[in-house]
């Protein structure tokens, strides 16, 4: 068990100078950015959902949370908000680059991420004829609920990396467990390798509404415990606070339960398909 800690201890703590430089990073474009991607996306029309799957891969904070809370007020189509949402990264970027993963790999989950962001949009827009109510009054949720992006760029940089810090060393604790108890095929043999079940339960996981589930998915993929179907299925459902803002903004609860049924339906189907093919 001392050593199963002191190698937990050991993998996370290398990641830190790399987890702070890559918030830092982040926290910095979206001080400058943050209201200008709003804008264009308020501003999108029609192109939407074009528009919010490439600017959903850019790192920035809250940037779902601030889609749903302009979604309920009616700014924006239901098509941009899935498209955001698909696309959306939450906290896989920070861990791919701290773990020094491929930029080829890193480069390619991005780009299938915004894809399909941008055709499950504009299939949703072409078929979801609704009418837009009058916009509303859209409270800064996301500050309240994941960035304190008040904290000032290297403080909040600081809050995000010990955040993540702290799920990396659990989830690494348990991964270094079994290995040590059971075995590398033990890992190999995880119900989340499996090819329909594995993108089913890892949807599930990508919908828990804080970081914990992309940490967890992204880790798990690359410690080997998890197909590339399966970790894309958490990956496209997983849009940080996003639902969580959007069920506190949207007063509609049956529609917030169709775009969650929407959003998990749609990623669990992709992940199926790239295990399959």
């Amino acid at each position: 068990m001392l050593q199963v800690i002191q190698e937990t201890l050991i993998d996370t703590l290398r990641l830190i100078p790399f987890l702070f430089l890559t918030y830092l990073a982040m926290e910095y474009l979206e001080h400058r950015t943050g209201e200008k991607t709003q804008t264009l996306i308020r501003k999108a029309g029609r192109t939407g959902p074009v528009l919010g799957g490439l600017l959903g891969i850019v790192p920035q904070c809250g940037f779902s949370a601030a889609a749903s809370g302009l979604y309920a007020g009616r700014v924006i189509s239901l098509g941009t908000l899935i498209a955001i949402y698909l696309s959306t990264s939450d906290e896989m970027l920070p861990i791919l680059i701290s773990e020094q993963a491929p930029v080829e790999l890193i480069l390619r989950i991005l780009l299938a991420k915004a894809a399909i962001g941008m055709a499950a949009g504009l299939a949703i827009d072409l078929l979801w004829k609704k009418g837009r109510e009058e916009p509303v009054h859209i409270h800064d949720i996301c500050e309240q609920e994941h960035c304190h992006c008040e904290k000032g760029v290297w403080r909040s940089a600081l809050s995000h990396t010990l955040q993540i810090t702290l799920f990396l060393m659990a989830v690494t604790f348990v991964l270094n467990l079994i290995l040590h108890f059971a075995g590398e095929e033990a890992l190999g043999s995880l119900i989340l390798e499996r090819p329909v079940l594995g993108p089913l339960l890892a949807g599930l996981v990508g919908l828990i509404p804080n970081c914990a589930g992309s940490v967890a998915i992204t880790q798990l993929y690359l410690q080997g415990a998890m197909s590339l179907g399966a970790a894309m299925a958490g990956l496209l459902t997983g849009s940080g606070v996003g639902l969580l803002v959007l069920f506190r903004a949207n007063h509609d609860r049956k529609e917030n339960f169709c775009i969650l049924a929407l959003l998990y339906g749609i990623g669990v189907t992709v992940g199926i398909l790239m295990g399959i093919f």
